[in-house]
């Protein structure tokens, strides 16, 4: 009776996050020694899991909790975390290699798929106008590719201009599983988006370096209309190896999934429906105008702009003349695409002693596994966005902290799959 509790400092989150960074041995791949800079980093990576936020945020949020006593930082500042930051860069392409070692063995396969997340400011040189995944118009975006290894575990982060095309971040993957991690045999597996001929091209320049990869729409469909796929082959089973003569020295693996074509049939109508609804509107203003009418060109703009919205032209035949505008369905072209719903191809350069047909499925299916970590790092576990710091050093290393941090949970989600029901 002669104590009052006037505040208390939330432990139990702090526990089980630094219990689980020394359980994986993090601390020691950031630093053999403890040493300021490396307790610094670590309340970073705990906090962006605990209450991601700005690094000032983060400072102000430290007496709430047992954090920074635990670590010793509880004196810090902001400029002492910037300063930490600009260490833990220094380092980041050792403590790479040291999660490559421990997590990417010889002959695995290596997941790598890329993402952005925009920029709050204008002084950073990454921050440039590109293809923006979060929706965001008019905002810059730094481009960023995570690697993985096969059960999705972070091992390495790399940081590009908005600008960046997807394709052209395979070459440094290469180089790194090679020359940095000192892999002789290796399966990089990417998205048909990622990993083009070109690509494959430079691949096959490193002996040992495998691929796996899927093919576009169009060249699924000229698979098709030359007979290389016979759409009978999945009478019997859902999954086929296919030759061509288009892709000498591959694998090509077909596969059907019918849940996937009765989403894509759903999608088409829908996208059909909706087209034929904005052309419909303007037909009736077509047909209203009678004194001043529209010319094609003025009917062609908005046309253009309806079926370019829904990306619906291939399906439609447009009729359109000063004064007069009407449509058809392109059914042909419909029914074309339809036969091809559910259906899609992987190929591969690996021989089928080395990898079965389903195995190399299911090496591309596990990109779904990178896709969980940009989920994640975008989600409110972590939040990467937004990117505020100013110069490029420091945007980096913050990406590379949230890696660390992904790194951590999921460690945790693996540790705690039991208690959370996760399959």
């Amino acid at each position: 009776d002669l104590f009052t509790i006037e505040s208390s400092a939330a432990h139990g989150g702090v526990e089980a996050v630094l219990g689980t960074i020394k359980n994986i041995g993090l601390d020691y791949l950031i630093s053999s020694k403890p040493c300021r800079e490396s307790n610094l980093v670590l309340a970073m990576i705990a906090e962006q899991i605990l209450h991601p936020c700005s690094k000032l945020g983060g400072v102000r949020l430290w007496p709430s909790s047992t954090l920074a006593e635990q670590l010793g930082v509880a004196d810090a500042d902001e400029d002492d975390l910037y300063a930490a930051m600009d260490w833990l860069y220094q380092r980041k392409e050792k403590i790479e290699k040291k999660l490559a070692k421990k997590h990417i063995k010889e002959g695995e396969h290596a997941l790598y798929d890329i993402s952005s997340s925009y920029y709050e400011g204008r002084t950073c040189p990454l921050a440039q106008f590109g293809y923006n995944r979060d929706g965001k118009k008019g905002r810059q975006i730094i481009v960023y590719g995570a690697l993985t290894n096969a059960q999705g575990c972070p091992v390495a982060v790399n940081i590009y201009p908005g600008n960046t095309a997807d394709s052209t971040t395979v070459p440094d993957q290469v180089e790194k599983l090679r020359n940095r991690f000192e892999l002789q045999r290796v399966v990089l597996v990417g998205d048909r988006g990622m990993i083009t001929q070109t690509q494959i091209d430079y691949i096959r320049q490193y002996p040992g370096i495998g691929w796996i990869t899927a093919l576009g729409y169009q060249a699924v469909r000229n698979l098709a209309l030359c007979g290389d796929l016979q759409l009978s082959l999945f009478d019997k089973s859902n999954i086929a190896e296919i030759t061509s003569e288009q892709y000498p020295g591959e694998r090509l693996i077909a596969c059907h999934n019918p849940l996937v074509e009765g989403k894509r049939k759903h999608k088409r109508d829908a996208l059909l429906e909706a087209t034929e609804k904005e052309l419909d509107k303007i037909a009736e203003a077509v047909k209203r105008r009678t004194k001043k009418l529209f010319t094609s060109q003025e009917i062609g703009i908005k046309a253009g702009k309806v079926i370019g919205k829904y990306k619906m032209e291939k399906h439609f035949v447009l009729n359109i003349e000063d004064g007069f505008f009407s449509y058809s369905r392109n059914q042909q072209s419909i029914d074309q695409e339809a036969r091809l719903d559910g259906i899609y191809i992987v190929r591969t350069g690996e021989s089928d002693d080395l990898l079965s047909k389903e195995n190399v499925v299911r090496s591309y299916k596990a990109l779904s596994q990178v896709e969980q970590l940009f989920r994640t790092l975008k989600g409110m576990d972590v939040l990467i966005r937004p990117i505020r710091h100013r110069t490029e050093q420091r945007v980096k290393a913050h990406i590379f902290i949230c890696m660390l941090a992904y790194y951590v949970e999921w460690h945790m989600r693996k540790s705690l799959a039991p208690l959370l029901f996760n399959d």
